[in-house]
């Protein structure tokens, strides 16, 4: 048996190409302190075969791999291999550095006095300061600068009698956050929820507010600077917000604005509710692209008024829907103000929109040219300055320009020594991941008609599920078609990324990534610059993160393009601070009219070169020179 093991032991260091020093294992590519059969080692010794020696080993790639020990691995591995992930994901998401939102249960803690939470983040609230008179709670800085933030705020303050809530700067510059409020302030009685500053700056906000206020009397509440310059979250949902209350005045300021690509849903918001109060100032104001949809808001109320007062103004685009909005009402009063006055025309659909209403007047001053009125009132209904549209035309490009960050775009002629540009925020904003082993990603599904099951490996399958929504969009986006000349794959391991960058190039390749993030957000100089290939019209792979439990990259080759790096200068020392790498696409033919290019630098598909740098975490892949 001895002998067995010895001759395993001796086949093994073989294969593995590794010798015992000062009774360490070494060799192989990796360091002495590795073990070669951790997927860190698998994906050095992978490297070392498919990539040829000539080629610099990319460390930043191999920074990347799974953390997993080769235990863990193997056992990760067999669970995946029998659909039992679910049942050990929280060690899993731990061990392999995923990004994961935490299973919040049920909390029974409650408070008798007055509480302020500073500087705090991951909590769960359940049932807090439900049934307590009077007193008041303030949430400040709470999940501030935070990355991952799930909180659940379920019933608290429910039939509370006077009770103020304060929400001041609540995650505020984190990334990722998910707000949950269920039943929040339902049959409470007076007092105040006050949101300021709430999940401004954030990238992928979200907050459901299901029965918010429900069944309750005289109650305030307040969104100001709600989600404001946030971006691209799948936005806030308010589902019976208000329903069966009465006299619940609700203030929505600066609600969304400058925010890129949020959307909020208002289903039976004030549902049979008795002379609410609600107001709508400057929502959605210089956003772009907003998206806010009303279903049964307000229906079968009483006595109610609404006002939308430059709502969604100086946006760009934006598309609203109102389904039933006061529909069956009585004495309901809506006033929509400078709604609508987007620069470039957004769109706005009314369907069923105060039908069955009685003695309900509704008002429409300087509104905008796209909206579809089906099935609406036919009394009590003004239209004043209707069709007249303020929207500037798109042009050079100037008129958008606000909504592309400069220095995103840039032409080929700015990369030269000494030129002066903007720099974009190149910082990587996504979770900290790491990728699979091939191992478990293999035996993972990955397909639209598989949705069902990843989102219930990722303990994603509930009801509006944040993380659902991410993992469908990343998914779908995976499975588009590729572009005229694209050649694209998703990848989820290391070893597939190696597998497509020297499928499209070759086995002589190069993988470059811009050094740091310094100089973002502000003017640079441009020093030395090197053209990849001699400055020729080449192939590369650029690779993209998406938003994904593991980490995962979207992929592409497009034909015609140069590759540069240049060092990048501080303005006034003239020093380096960073080395950056910049691909310039040269047949723009295929891009769409309205990419953010053509509205940045002010032209038209095919006419120009694009170029853009390779941000934080993003990769480039090109032939050896």
């Amino acid at each position: 048996m001895l002998k067995q093991f010895l001759l395993l032991q001796s086949f093994s260091f073989i294969l593995f190409n590794v010798v015992i020093v000062g009774g360490r294992l070494i060799g192989g590519g990796f360091s002495a302190e590795q073990n070669p059969f951790t997927p860190k080692a698998s994906l050095v010794r992978y490297w070392n075969k498919e990539i040829r020696s000539e080629s610099p080993r990319s460390e930043f790639l191999i920074s990347k791999a799974s953390p997993l020990n080769a235990v863990d691995s193997a056992t990760f591995s067999k669970l995946a291999a029998t659909n039992s992930l679910p049942t050990r994901f929280p060690d899993f998401c731990s061990a392999a550095n995923l990004f994961c939102f935490p299973d919040l249960g049920t909390s029974l803690e409650k408070h008798e006095e007055d509480v302020k939470f500073s500087t705090y983040d991951q909590k769960n609230f359940t049932n807090y300061g439900s049934g307590r008179p009077g007193g008041g709670d303030s949430f400040k800085n709470y999940s501030k600068d935070g990355n991952v933030e799930t909180d659940s705020f379920r019933r608290y303050s429910r039939n509370g009698a006077g009770h103020d809530d304060k929400f001041s700067v609540y995650g505020e510059s984190s990334n990722v956050v998910e707000e949950g409020f269920n039943s929040y302030g339902t049959f409470g009685t007076g007092g105040a929820g006050e949101f300021t500053n709430y999940q401004n700056n954030v990238n992928n906000p979200t907050s459901t507010f299901t029965a918010y206020s429900d069944g309750a009397n005289g109650r305030t509440q307040s969104f100001k600077t709600y989600t404001q310059n946030a971006n691209a979250g799948p936005g806030q949902s308010f589902t019976s917000y208000g329903k069966n209350g009465n006299g619940l005045p609700n203030e929505f300021a600066s609600y969304g604005a400058s925010s890129n690509v949020v959307g909020s849903g208002f289903s039976n918001y004030g549902e049979n509710g008795n002379a609410a109060n609600d107001t709508f100032t400057s929502y959605g104001t210089d956003g772009n692209v907003p998206q806010n949809n009303f279903k049964n808001y307000g229906a079968a109320g009483n006595s109610a008024d609404d006002t939308f007062s430059n709502y969604r103004d100086k946006a760009n685009v934006g598309d609203d829907s109102f389904s039933s909005y006061a529909k069956d009402s009585s004495n309901e009063k809506v006033k929509f103000v400078n709604y609508g006055q987007s620069f470039n025309p957004g769109s706005e659909k009314f369907t069923g929109y105060g039908k069955g209403a009685e003695g309900s007047k509704i008002s429409f001053k300087t509104y905008t040219p796209n909206s579809t009125f089906k099935d609406y009132a036919k009394n009590g209904v003004a239209f004043s300055k209707y069709n007249v549209s303020s929207a500037n035309t798109v042009g050079d490009g100037k008129t958008v320009n606000k909504w592309i960050e400069p220095g995103k775009f840039f032409r080929e002629s700015s990369l030269k020594e000494g030129t002066v540009i903007p720099m974009p925020d190149i910082k990587d904003k996504m979770p900290k991941r790491s990728f699979l082993p091939r191992s478990i990603i293999t035996k993972l599904p990955f397909s639209v008609s598989k949705l069902g099951e990843i989102k219930r490996i990722f303990h994603a399958a509930g009801e509006n599920s944040t993380m659902g929504g991410l993992i469908t969009d990343a998914v779908t986006e995976c499975e588009r078609p590729p572009s005229v000349g694209e050649t694209k794959r998703c990848v989820g391991s290391a070893e597939d990324m190696i597998d497509f960058a020297t499928s499209v190039l070759g086995r002589s390749v190069v993988l470059r990534t811009t050094e740091n993030v310094a100089g973002s957000k502000q003017k640079v100089v441009i020093g030395k610059v090197k053209g990849i290939n001699g400055g020729k019209v080449t192939k590369a792979v650029s690779c993209h993160q998406s938003l994904y439990p593991y980490l995962l990259y979207y992929c592409h080759s497009v034909p015609k393009v140069r590759v540069y790096e240049a060092d990048i200068l501080e303005i006034d020392s003239k020093k380096k601070i960073n080395h950056g790498i910049a691909i310039c696409h040269m047949d723009t033919s295929s891009w769409g009219a309205t990419h953010g290019a053509f509205l940045a630098l002010g032209s038209k598909p095919g006419r120009i070169e694009v170029c853009h740098w390779i941000f934080e975490n993003d990769m480039n892949w090109a032939i050896a020179d």
